[in-house]
């Protein structure tokens, strides 16, 4: 059975790795948005069943994606006043999760979550929006990575 699970583990890593790997920019920062989606409804279910140190780890992991993904990757320089808030909104979501996670507060997952929907809805429809890169462009991922920050 271990075996299995490995084998099935090994699977699912690598088709994540593939699609980090091929991503742009703009697809990179929506799978972040996912990844913190997905960690902070599994800690709100840890939470619910009592299972406290598998929700500290889901909580862990969405705080690394937020910090260590998407506010790491915002160019405060170049993105002016955005950049910024949107910093000040990351710091504010890992305090939160950090005060979840301390005191067993599901309403301030709930409230992550839904900041974490609303900036994916968000970025979801700049990246509808965005004109296409002309086949000329040798980076046409360069469009998409200075809209947000760093590539």
């Amino acid at each position: 059975m271990y075996a299995a699970n490995s084998a099935i583990n090994a699977y699912s890593n690598t088709g994540m790795e593939t699609g980090v790997f091929s991503a742009d920019p703009h697809k990179l920062i929506m799978l972040l948005f996912e990844g913190a989606t997905l960690t902070v409804s599994s800690a709100i279910g840890h939470m619910e069943r009592n299972e406290v140190a598998q929700k500290g780890k889901s909580i862990s992991h969405a705080i690394a994606i937020i910090s260590r993904g998407l506010q790491a990757s915002l160019d405060l320089k170049a993105g002016g006043e955005i950049a910024q808030n949107l910093y000040e909104l990351y710091d504010y979501m890992t305090r939160r999760l950090l005060h979840a996670n301390l005191n067993n507060d599901p309403e301030a997952l709930e409230e992550v979550l839904k900041l974490i929907g609303e900036l994916r809805s968000a970025w979801e429809a700049i990246g509808n929006k965005a004109p296409a890169a002309p086949e000329t462009d040798p980076v046409p991922e360069r469009r998409a990575a200075l809209s947000y920050g760093k590539a």
